[in-house]
């Protein structure tokens, strides 16, 4: 069969089976309570990450910070609201603007990062060097190099850091991905990667910055532009962000959501600590209005080897997910009907695991790779806490998976080939294209070098 022919209307072998997380005897032990402050208290905060680890008794969200004074003080609420339903008590909580004074306070033990992708490496950076674990949401980083100052960070310091890719805590892709790397659908040729697209629009009208919203501080690193409502996040609600639109801040989609596609191809290719040789790529950018992120792209990246790697923009014919081809038969991975915030921009059509052959199911022997098992993303990162063991998406992964999306966004923006040594992280021989692995850095946001 051609590779993502008919994918919607293939039959089913295998539905995930979602197992609940076992929590730890005498885990309401004092010893064994960790402390955690929440930097970021929007969406994928309050949808995703907060009740990910308030589910669990011992995890206590102590502390909250964002610079939208209005969110803090519901993010208190939510908190208190969640573990007096859950656990029939609340927690004292301390509120902060500042994320360094989070950082400051010796009592947290972890935090976790849900603020815009501007701002993530440098709090990253920041909070290990203070010596906290850290719960990064995906993407790793802005830039490249930006993404390598901060995985440098994380194994200098030895602090616990768990990337926000919760595919990998997943059933159907780690199912995937141990039958790519056991040679079942035989050598693997292609790999396609499927990913929403973002629309133009978004109101660039400057107007006044709303009382107890530190602006200046958000925009961080990144030029000073006007505020708008539009570019930043709903003063109503916790609706999609527009910051997630606007190229200042992130890379759009190829990053937004290719940071868990493509970390899962990477983990079915063993591919994890280097990326591909060569980069080519197109993409349609929004010639108006405010939101100026690529809309339908292409791309196509080699790695060393031979594998080919395409992503492309979904459609009803090719639906979100991962297609692996080998010459021996394929397999298709996808999240089934799930979304991590109620207002993600897809639909999930189909299966979330279909491959050619059932027998491709099969049980794997003792002499086969055994991947890493994780039934649960937060509670994979809380026992790591625990056990100082690295979690199942550890920084240099993570960085490595943000590459690979940061690499064909460069190429979408150059329109050519590119040559890339993953060792020395450099493109070869084009000054263009290494000039982009960083941008400036407005004072005094910019990330410090060094420890």
């Amino acid at each position: 069969m051609v590779a993502g022919a008919g994918l919607a209307a293939m039959p089913s072998f295998a539905a995930p089976m979602f197992i609940k997380a076992k929590t730890l005897r005498g885990e309401n032990a004092p010893s064994n309570r960790i402390n955690i402050g929440v930097i970021g208290c929007g969406r994928i905060a309050r949808d995703h990450d907060m009740p990910g680890v308030m589910k669990f008794e011992y995890a206590h969200i102590i502390a909250v910070c964002d610079l939208d004074a209005h969110r803090v003080q519901e993010a208190v609420r939510y908190v208190n609201d969640f573990r007096q339903e859950k656990f029939g008590k609340t927690d004292d909580i301390k509120t902060y603007e500042h994320y360094e004074e989070l950082l400051a306070n010796p009592e947290i033990d972890a935090v976790i990062i849900c603020t815009p992708d501007h701002w993530h490496a440098k709090i990253a950076i920041d909070a290990v060097r203070a010596g906290k674990d850290v719960y990064l949401e995906k993407p790793t980083s802005l830039t490249i190099a930006e993404g390598r100052l901060m995985s440098n960070a994380v194994n200098a310091t030895g602090r616990i850091f768990q990337l926000g890719t919760q595919q990998r805590s997943w059933e159907q892709f780690r199912i995937a991905s141990e039958i790519v790397r056991n040679g079942r659908i035989g050598t693997l040729r292609e790999v396609e990667i499927r990913l929403p697209g973002d629309p133009a629009g978004g109101d660039a009208t400057p107007t006044h910055v709303p009382t107890g919203f530190n602006y200046e501080k958000w925009l961080g690193s990144t030029p000073y532009v006007p505020y708008t409502e539009d570019r930043v996040h709903p003063q109503q609600g916790y609706g999609r962000p527009g910051w997630l639109r606007c190229e200042q801040f992130g890379a759009g989609m190829i990053t937004g959501w290719g940071n868990h596609h493509f970390d899962i191809a990477q983990w079915a290719m063993g591919t994890e600590y280097t990326g591909p040789v060569e980069i080519s790529g197109t993409a349609d950018f929004p010639t108006e209005g405010l939101w100026d992120v690529h809309g339908d792209y292409h791309t196509e990246m080699l790695y060393a080897n031979g594998v080919k790697v395409y992503g492309l923009t979904e459609s009803e014919q090719k639906p979100n997910g991962i297609l692996f081809t080998g010459d021996d038969g394929w397999v298709f991975v996808c999240r089934g009907d799930y979304k991590a915030s109620a207002n993600d921009p897809t639909t999930f059509a189909g299966s979330p695991l279909v491959v050619s052959d059932k027998k491709l199911l099969a049980p794997l022997s003792d002499s086969d790779i055994h991947l890493t098992v994780s039934d649960d993303h937060h509670l994979n990162w809380l026992n790591a806490i625990r056990t100082r063991q690295q979690p199942i998406s550890p920084a240099e992964v993570g960085h490595r998976s943000c590459s690979v999306c940061l690499l064909q966004h460069i190429a979408m923006k150059l329109g050519r080939k590119l040559y890339w040594d993953p060792t020395l992280e450099r493109f070869i021989n084009d000054d263009e294209a290494n000039a982009m692995l960083s941008r400036p850095e407005r004072f005094p946001y910019a990330i410090k070098r060094g420890l």
